[in-house]
């Protein structure tokens, strides 16, 4: 399922398609994803002007200029595609199929954003004017914002049992983080992912904070990590996956300078967890 530096690539490669921009025609062409879309999508949407195009978390938000906002979720296999005479650099994977063409928004620059799903795991819903929504309500600051500090970290750690790797997965405490970052950013910061997240002190805390930042900004910068079916707006595949130095790599040697450990998988609440049990205390 895309972490938060995929849904950040493709929120960027949208933006200057859709952010300004008046949708000229909206199309839904089955009532449901994961949940049923609102029934008068299509009428909210057609003749509205994006105002803005924003990331919380893992979902996708639109705010049009007649009120309300277009929340979007790709699930696992959600896709958006951008498509239009002269946009150089984008193309349609022919992989991707057009029956799984869910939502499709054609701005009046001529230029065509799709939400393809094949899964149809992923979502597509109205926030009305004034109203918030039950996805949104409880999600905890963002990973980059200043809110999310050690201080933080450590208060809301306090006293928990639970492992580091659960504490950072849980929306309430930070949100858009997923599996694969917080592997990568506990090894960076040497955190065994099993350790209780209340017997962290405060300098690995800020230790740990720095490096979440880190690999978030390094994946945003490569486009995110394309495992199966994540690909950026213009069709192009991300290259984080190149980066990664515990996830997916058992039995591998661990990557830090000096250490002779080899990186071991364990299970976490259903979850796969990489880690190096030499550097990772």
């Amino acid at each position: 399922m895309p972490e938060l530096p995929e849904v950040e690539t493709v929120r960027r490669g949208l933006q200057p398609h859709l952010e300004g921009h008046r949708i000229a025609r909206a199309e839904m062409r089955r009532p449901d994803l994961r949940w049923p879309m609102p029934v008068d999508l299509v009428q909210v949407l057609t003749g509205a002007t994006v105002t803005a195009l924003r990331r919380r978390s893992k979902y996708l938000l639109a705010d049009l200029d007649r009120g309300g906002i277009l929340l979007m979720h790709l699930g696992m296999s959600g896709r958006m595609l951008v498509e239009g005479a002269g946009l150089a650099g984008f193309h349609r994977d022919p992989g991707i199929i057009a029956r799984h063409d869910h939502v499709v928004l054609t701005t009046e620059a001529g230029t065509t954003i799709t939400f393809n799903d094949a899964r149809r795991f992923g979502m597509v819903d109205l926030i009305r004017e004034g109203d918030s929504h039950p996805l949104l309500d409880h999600l905890g600051p963002e990973p980059m914002d200043a809110a999310f500090s050690p201080a933080y970290l450590a208060a809301r750690f306090d006293g928990r049992r639970a492992p580091v790797k659960q504490a950072l997965l849980d929306q309430r405490i930070v949100a858009g983080l997923g599996n694969i970052y917080v592997n990568e950013a506990l090894w960076r910061a040497g955190i065994d992912p099993r350790r209780a997240a209340g017997r962290i002190g405060m300098a690995r805390l800020t230790t740990l904070v720095g490096h979440i930042r880190d690999v978030l900004d390094e994946a945003i910068a490569a486009g995110g990590s394309s495992l199966r079916d994540h690909r950026q707006a213009s069709g192009e595949l991300g290259y984080f996956q190149h980066s990664f130095a515990v996830y997916d790599r058992e039995g591998q040697p661990c990557g830090k300078a000096d250490c002779p450990g080899t990186v071991r998988r364990v299970v976490q609440s259903g979850r796969s967890s990489f880690y190096c049990p030499t550097c990772q205390r």
